[in-house]
């Protein structure tokens, strides 16, 4: 299905698709957005959705960025006994 059909002429949301809450901030780690922010995103203002936006950039660098795995994590569960 096509991105397209949903494109309308106002504030487009910040999604990338990528959603995941961050365990501590409670924000999602693809668009920085608050569980309700997304959830209300489509009653807001295009004010009230201007205003997220410009603070998505600061929290978005407020999350520390953790990894969990990669390949230094697969070799060291490989080498223990």
């Amino acid at each position: 299905m096509s991105d397209e059909v949903w494109r309308r002429d106002e504030i487009e949301s910040p999604c990338v698709k990528l959603c995941v809450l961050h365990p501590e901030a409670r924000l999602c780690m693809g668009c920085f957005r608050s569980g309700d922010e997304i959830a209300g995103w489509a009653r807001l203002t295009p004010d009230e959705r201007r205003a997220i936006m410009a603070q998505l950039p600061e929290r978005a660098s407020s999350i520390p960025k953790t990894r969990r795995g990669g390949r230094a994590a697969r070799l060291k569960r490989a080498c223990i006994p």
